[in-house]
Order: structure tokens, then sequence, then C-alpha cells
């Protein structure tokens, strides 16, 4: 499987990066908190270090650590706006269970 990027949050990363200067990619993880367990973790990747996952969608390149890689991979990053308010939403499929606050979840 892989993880992969809509065409609007491709655009987005890719905007942000031309805006930040520099960058090779988007690095997306998991780390372990919130009421549910697991949280996901983004941010811009100034390099892709040996051990990592690389997968690329519309031209755009997604960074994932190892160990991440089994709670997120299938996953599909959307970038939407709903009203005044935008942000990534994340299509993961191996979520069971998330918390009410949405903040994190569990595999």
């Amino acid at each position: 499987m892989a993880v992969t990027l809509t065409e609007r949050a491709a655009a987005h990363v890719q905007k942000f990066i031309a805006k930040r200067g520099s960058g090779v990619g988007l690095r997306l993880g998991v780390r372990t908190t919130g009421c549910s367990g697991l949280a996901y973790v983004l941010e811009y990747a100034d390099e892709v270090k040996p051990e990592d996952q690389l997968f690329e969608s519309h031209g755009t390149k997604v960074i994932i650590d190892p160990k991440s890689l089994a709670f997120i991979d299938g996953t599909e990053l959307d970038f939407v706006r709903e009203g005044l308010n935008e942000g990534f939403q994340f299509n993961n499929p191996n979520v069971k269970n998330e918390c009410g606050c949405g903040e994190s979840f569990n595999v």
C-alpha cells in the first residue's frame, strides 16, 4: 500500500514549501498521546533519512518513518476548507476508534 495526498493537499504542501523557501516534502508520522493513544504529526522535511519510506503524489513527496508506517499505511491526506476553518484531513483505513475531540485515534 502507500500513503497518498489528494491534489488539493499536494498543492497546499507545494505552495507552503515554495513560501518557506526550502524543503523536500511533507513528513507524516504518529506519536503516542491523547485519550485514544495516537496522534498524527505533520512537519515539512528538509531531508530524507536512509530509513524513511518515500511516497509521491501529484509531484509532492510524503516521507514516513518506518515505525509510523504500520499505523498509517493506506492513508489519504486531504486539505479541506469548511467555513472559516481549513486544515488537513486524514482518511486512514486503519483507524478503529477516535477520541471525542478528534485529536487522537487507535488502530
